[in-house]
Parts: C-alpha cells; structure tokens; sequence
C-alpha cells in the first residue's frame, strides 16, 4: 500500500502529524503502522514519561483527549496511542474540538479497526485538516499474491507461484495471518532459496499435493484421476475443506474462464490479465487450459451447477447433503 509508504517515509523525515487516525476493513496496515510509530518516534529513554498505550474498551474518550493535552517531559514530544479504538464510536464526535485545535506536542493515534468515520461529519474534516487519516481496505484474493511477492521481495525474498497460491487459498486475504507466516518462513529458510510449494508443506502444513489450487489445476487438465483422488481427500477431510470455499474459488476460476473465451485475442498475456482481473500473467496457464478443454457453453453449463451446488450446501432445496455427497456430484456435472 503504497500510502504506508509515504506516511512512513515523511515520519522518517520528521514530517510528523499531530493525530493519525488509522481506520478501516484492513487491521494488518493499522497494526503495522501503530507500531511503526510506537517504536520510532520517541528515543526509548523518552518512552517511559511520554509514550501511553491506552485501550478504547477501557477509556472515554474525555480520558484520551486528557492525556493528548499534557506536555512532554523531558523530550520535543509525547505518543498517545489508542488501540481497539473502535470501541469509541459512540463518543468519537466528542473528539471535535481537540481536532479543531490539536495540542501540537503531542502525536495522538487511534487504531480504529472495522469502522470507518462518516465523512460527512466535522470530527472528519477536522481530522482531515489539522490530523492524517488513513482508509485502508481489504485487498481481494486475487491481489494476495502479488502482495506476498512484494513483501518478500523487500527482505530479499521469492517465491514460487504455486506457493504463494497455497498461502491465499489455506489463508485467505488475512495478511496479518499471512505475515506471520511468511516471518516463520523467513526464520527457516534462507533468503537465497526461492520459497517453494514444498516449504509450504512442510512448515505451515498446507498439503501440495491436496489443496483447491490443485483440484482446479486438475478440473482445467480434465485429469479426472487426479481430480478425483483431490474430491475423495476432501470428503475425508470436510473441516480442512469445506465444500463452500471450494465451490467459491472454482466459480470465481470459470467465471474468468468465460471471460477468456469471451476476448477476441489472447497474444497480449498482459492485456488479457488485466481484461479479465488477474494479477499477473501465471494464473492464465490454467485458464488457458481450461478455456481449451472446456468450450464456452459447457463453461456456462459449468457456473450454474456451481452455483446449484452451493445452493444445496447451504441446505436450500433440499435436505443438508453431506460433503462427500456434495463433492461427488460437483465432480460428475463438471468433467462428464
């Protein structure tokens, strides 16, 4: 995000605002940056008598605006840090005249996790005016790869697709999950190994071998043996695999299968990324595949027992089928 980056930069260069307010869906970049200001702008012997920590759960807001207006002791400037400062919502309009008027000493930070500020609202402009407020948004699953690439590359990293592709589809768009992880990995391996599919097995125990990145590989080859040893693993395993997540990711792969088919050309690997919203041009080895073993109307065909599969999941229509059930029709509709 390359906003974290400007904001860190202008803090190294003593560009420093009197209040952040660090608010929105994604909790990895108001963490990282919480902390990036706890740890770098007070030398440590000015933490204990001008750094706090406090606790939206355990203060009003009239507690925060108290300890924003002290003077620092024995330093240029005090850090007021307000964690889980979500739980202020009710009050937060109450911060207005602080914000109309923010004692200049002090760096006043709220990590507002979840929530998002109307900004149609005073407290906002004057947030806006006088304080720095960062949105942040959750990336999509598709833009997880690309991040993981990136964030390795800044330790001197890389790492085989297929791994990265692992990592999203066990974890999701959680990057605080995934950089963890990723830290766990980097303590093992060093930065002179590419990180494979195998260091994934083996130190975050994600099958390479069992896993939906796999089973859609497969169903894209028309591999019926190996899609079906996938689908039999998953039915013995149902809470390591559920069948929602796995039909979600397949309808999001032939949905942009139809928009392949759908493209008068397919030279340009770049432009056909961005024409029908992957990251990068190594997703479009199985769409490609897919696109050839499957003809538009039967990829058509294909979306609508995806969606009919998800439906009876969720128990609609019929009696609560069981995984294994579930997993057998999805594989018979979709490669017979």
């Amino acid at each position: 995000m390359n906003e974290i980056k400007n904001i860190v930069s202008d803090i190294k260069k003593g560009n420093i605002h009197p209040i952040y307010f660090l608010m929105g869906e994604e909790s990895y970049y108001i963490d990282s940056l919480t902390k990036f200001i706890e740890n770098n702008i007070l030398q440590e012997e000015e933490k204990g008598f001008n750094q706090m920590v406090l606790y939206g759960k355990d203060v009003e807001i009239e507690e925060v605006i108290s300890q924003a207006k002290r003077y620092p002791m024995m330093a240029e400037r005090q850090v007021v840090i307000v964690r889980e400062a979500q739980h202020l919502v009710r009050s937060i309009d109450k911060l207005l005249p602080y914000a109309e008027n923010p004692q200049p000493s002090t760096v006043l930070v709220f990590a507002y996790k979840g929530k998002t500020l109307d900004k149609r609202k005073k407290v906002y402009k004057m947030l806006q005016k006088n304080g720095l407020i960062l949105d942040t948004k959750k990336l999509y699953d598709n833009q997880v790869p690309d991040w993981i690439r990136r964030v390795l590359k800044g330790s001197g990293y890389t790492i085989d697709p297929k791994a990265s592709e692992m990592l999203v589809e066990f974890l999701g768009n959680d990057l605080g999950r995934i950089s963890n992880e990723l830290d766990k990995l980097k303590g093992i391996i060093p930065n002179t190994q590419v990180i494979t599919p195998e260091h994934i097995e083996a130190n975050i125990g994600i099958s390479k071998d069992f896993n939906n990145f796999e089973l859609k590989s497969a169903i894209a080859e028309r591999d019926v043996m190996k899609a079906g040893k996938i689908i039999k693993y998953f039915s013995q395993n149902p809470g390591e695999h559920p069948v929602l997540l796995t039909v979600a990711l397949l309808h999001n792969f032939f949905s942009q299968v139809l928009a392949y088919h759908g493209l008068p050309s397919h030279h340009d690997k770049q432009a056909v990324a961005r024409a029908i919203g992957v990251r990068g041009t190594y997703p479009l080895k199985d769409i490609g595949m897919a696109a050839r073993n499957y003809p538009m109307k039967k990829v058509s065909s294909i979306i609508n027992v995806l969606r009919d599969i998800d439906a009876k999941s969720k128990g609609m229509g019929v009696y609560q089928l069981p995984p294994g059930d579930l997993y057998k029709e999805l594989m018979v509709k979709i490669m017979y």
